[in-house]
């Protein structure tokens, strides 16, 4: 699992993004950036304002869509047009 102080802040940017996406499971992030919710919970905590962090955390937590697990399996992935651009992001180039 790789720490925040090795993202940059592009990456950064790019998971914060894809944390607020409803249909982005915490499995996508885990995959492409190697952090897992425990990690994308805790650089929402540090990178957000406290208004903000509390507003997505109760927006996601319990959340289908979030975890694949819980996730209906008739779901299409989201693909948003900016992810190919973004380095170390394995799916967009498989």
């Amino acid at each position: 699992m790789k720490k925040q102080s090795s993202l940059s802040a592009e990456q950064i940017d790019r998971i914060i993004e894809m944390a607020w996406e409803d249909r982005t499971p915490f499995d996508a992030i885990l995959i492409q950036f190697g952090l897992n919710e425990e990690a994308v919970i805790k650089l929402m905590r540090s990178e957000m304002k406290p208004s903000s962090f509390k507003m997505w955390r109760s927006r996601v937590q319990g959340r289908k869509t979030k975890h694949l697990k819980k996730r209906a399996s008739n779901i299409d992935r989201f693909k948003c047009s900016r992810q190919r651009g973004i380095s170390n992001n394995k799916i967009s180039k498989k």
